[in-house]
């Protein structure tokens, strides 16, 4: 009786810890701007629709602006550049968490 008294605190504690825990979101897309005073970037957001016409998906159309003032910004980004961008919606609005400029930081090239 008493092991499953145990396994049962253990899951319960488990389920506990990592149930506030959550993922974040990620979004990937060509720069249209990068505004560096008001830490905002805005970019077209791209499909999952890979191919070798597209290696980093379809263009959508659809912008986004993501608040960047708290994010860990690797390469700066630039207009045209490829970026993915890690990020947690707060309210209304987009506030990244990492900011990866993958056009000049391509993995797979190497």
């Amino acid at each position: 009786m008493k092991p499953i008294i145990i396994v049962a605190c253990c899951l319960f504690a488990l389920f506990a810890l990592a149930g506030p825990a959550s993922a974040a979101e990620v979004s990937q897309g060509r720069c249209i701007q990068y505004d560096r005073t008001q830490g905002v970037i805005t970019i077209e957001e791209f499909d999952t629709q890979f191919s070798a016409q597209d290696p980093y998906g379809r263009p959508t159309g659809v912008q986004a602006a993501f608040d960047v003032s708290k994010a860990v910004v690797g390469i700066t980004p630039e207009p045209g550049d490829i970026l993915r961008l890690a990020y947690n919606v707060l309210d209304d609005r987009k506030e990244a968490l990492r900011v990866m400029n993958v056009s000049k930081q391509d993995l797979r090239k190497k």
